[in-house]
């Protein structure tokens, strides 16, 4: 009885010290990786500020959405950006493999610094004027720092990959100003897990690295829209817009994983991406709002009024989702995030531009911003994540989540559907053709 008591005494002892251990270790993170990753972030916000400057002449406003950069200066920029992208990147991949943060999460270790290159390129293309998204970028760094984090404090392989998912979230949360989406990144999407100790480690980091960010780059607002007023108009507009965007961001979502899917990075990628480069610059010397990472093209939207800008911006939404996915396939590495805002933004722009004939009042900048958010969630599959960013994009009252949220739901659920029915029409024809053959 004393060796059993004795034993069980040690064992408590050990469980105690392992508690003792994993708080120290939540603790780190939270506070050190996550106001690191908060600072890094920022400047990865102040480089693609400079960038834009020295390769644009000048960066998008609100008032000046397009930008103000000359239409042969944005040109050469893009081919520059293009060509310089190509070589880099194919020296990389040749000799090294940079991971998802998700293969990260499972062990694949980041190449140091081959990996800061490739983040630093990323924000050089966007910052140039090439269409991808630049929140890719912070993700990895974030994840970089998570796992190199990890590896010092010794944790074990489940550790690790919830450690360096929280990082990633928390370079989300840094670069956007926005804890609760950099919460649900990592949270929703990478761990899919629920859990007390992991949603607290995900929010506090994010929350830190976001804090930390903003004392370098500030915290206004990255859309300026009207105040989202709730009223049965608008909600009545949700149950049009909600749907609307779920097949349309569906569409976006199928195209963009085919081009990941069949991303160029063999010596290829030498003249496909320059192509692409020349192709995007032809359009931008005309419609600068494709450029970069869609920033410019949904503000432009959020800024709308005029009818006879409907065309325009069905227009902008289908070449700024095409050329992105040209983009992606012909080898450039980035997002996808801030592109599918804007195509939403555009389209939801144009819904409220033709209600507003029968629906006087209705603020265009509030249905596009809610159709952004219902594009991004089903667009990213994450309707937790897009509606936080949006209502942390451009500071709107927690009760815009009745409007938001509602869109979303019925975006994703939508999406959803279209989804299964896919799928059992391609199960069905499969089926057929087996029982044909036999």
């Amino acid at each position: 009885m004393t060796y059993l008591h004795h034993r069980a005494s040690q064992e408590g002892s050990s469980d105690s010290r392992k508690h003792i251990k994993n708080l120290i270790v939540t603790l780190l993170v939270m506070m050190l990786a996550g106001s690191f990753i908060g600072l890094c972030a920022a400047s990865l916000s102040l480089l693609l500020e400079h960038i834009q400057q020295w390769m644009l002449g000048g960066s998008e406003s609100v008032a000046h959405p397009e930008g103000v950069s000359l239409p042969a200066r944005r040109m050469v920029s893009i081919v520059v950006a293009s060509v310089v992208a190509a070589v880099i990147w194919w020296l990389i991949r040749r000799k090294s493999t940079i991971p998802s943060v998700k293969q990260a999460m499972g062990g694949q270790k980041f190449p140091l610094f081959a990996s800061l290159i490739h983040i630093v390129l990323q924000i050089f293309i966007v910052g140039s004027g090439l269409s991808i998204g630049r929140e890719t970028a912070p993700r990895e760094l974030g994840a970089l720092i998570g796992q190199r984090l990890s590896r010092i404090v010794r944790v074990s392989g489940s550790d690790m990959a919830v450690i360096t998912a929280c990082c990633a979230g928390a370079g989300f949360a840094g670069v956007y100003d926005a804890p609760l989406a950099g919460m649900f990144f990592a949270v929703e999407m990478l761990l899919v897990d629920v859990s007390v100790r992991v949603v607290g480690l995900a929010l506090g980091t994010s929350v830190m690295a976001a804090f930390s960010a903003s004392l370098i780059k500030g915290s206004a607002a990255f859309y300026h829209i009207e105040p989202i007023e709730i009223n049965a108009q608008l909600l009545c507009l949700c149950l049009l817009v909600g749907p609307v965007m779920g097949v349309c961001a569906y569409a976006f979502r199928r195209g963009t994983a085919w081009a990941s899917q069949h991303q160029t990075k063999n010596i290829h990628i030498l003249w496909q991406l320059p192509v692409a480069g020349v192709i995007t610059a032809g359009v931008a010397y005309y419609i600068p709002q494709i450029m970069g990472n869609g920033r410019g093209l949904a503000q432009t939207a959020y800024n709308s009024t005029l009818s006879t800008s409907m065309t325009v911006l069905i227009g902008l939404a289908v070449l700024k989702a095409v050329i992105t996915v040209m983009t992606v396939r012909c080898g450039a590495s980035g997002g996808v995030l801030t592109p599918a805002i804007a195509a939403g933004g555009a389209l939801g722009a144009v819904i409220a531009i033709a209600v507003s004939f029968f629906m006087p009042g209705v603020s265009i900048s509030a249905v596009a911003l809610i159709a952004s958010a219902a594009f991004l969630a089903t667009s990213q599959k994450a309707p937790l994540m897009a509606t936080c960013l949006m209502m942390e994009l451009s500071h709107s009252a927690m009760h815009s989540v009745l409007a938001v949220g509602l869109a979303v739901a019925l975006s994703v659920l939508v999406s959803y559907t279209i989804d299964k029915l896919i799928e059992h029409y391609c199960h069905n024809n499969v089926h057929g053709d087996q029982k044909g053959t036999q």
